[in-house]
């Protein structure tokens, strides 16, 4: 009978530390995603301010598609290293929303147990985050003269592109919301 418990509560110990080991990789991957996406958020940004008041096509930047994703892949390993993670960053879309996709390898295994083979086995993850916007320009808008937008929660700014300046942006967590994809 001893010996029957004593194999259970081994047994259970060897998924623990897999569901631990599992668990830890979940947690990067979303981590990575996410920093990813929020990267490329501060690129819509920047690529905002630079395009207003420079033609019509400043409002394009607000649909929140419009950004290459160049330090996606760096902001994403910052963090996968932090949490003993490798990390691969692929382009994602989800429901129409633009974003990231980040599939993570632990750097650590989930150990030796009494199940043969696990001492080599690293735990493996993946999560999605996109990017959303939240402002929409009103219908009748002149993108050539002063623009008013309505933001999720019943946040409202406007932007005149002949007297702008860098204070009349909201942060950007107002224009975009980044989150993890369901």
């Amino acid at each position: 009978m001893t010996g029957i418990l004593l194999f259970v509560a081994l047994a259970f110990f060897a998924f623990a530390q897999a569901a631990s080991a599992r668990n830890g990789a979940q947690s990067a991957a979303d981590a990575s995603a996410l920093a990813a996406a929020q990267e490329a958020r501060g690129e819509l940004m920047d690529g905002l301010e630079l395009s207003i008041g420079d033609g019509d096509d400043w409002l394009d930047w607000l649909g929140g598609d419009i950004f290459t994703g160049n330090g996606a892949q760096g902001a994403a390993e910052a963090l996968a290293a932090e949490n003993d993670a490798t990390v691969i960053v692929s382009p994602a879309e989800v429901n129409g929303y633009p974003g990231f996709r980040a599939e993570i390898e632990t750097r650590y295994t989930v150990g030796k147990s009494i199940i043969p083979g696990t001492e080599s086995q690293h735990a493996k993850a993946d999560a999605t985050a996109i990017i959303k916007p939240r402002c929409d320009a009103s219908p009748s808008s002149d993108p050539e003269n002063s623009v008013e937008f309505e933001c999720d929660g019943g946040d409202s700014f406007e932007i005149d592109p002949d007297d702008f300046e860098l204070d009349d942006l909201p942060d950007s967590s107002v224009l975009f919301s980044v989150q993890l994809a369901e």
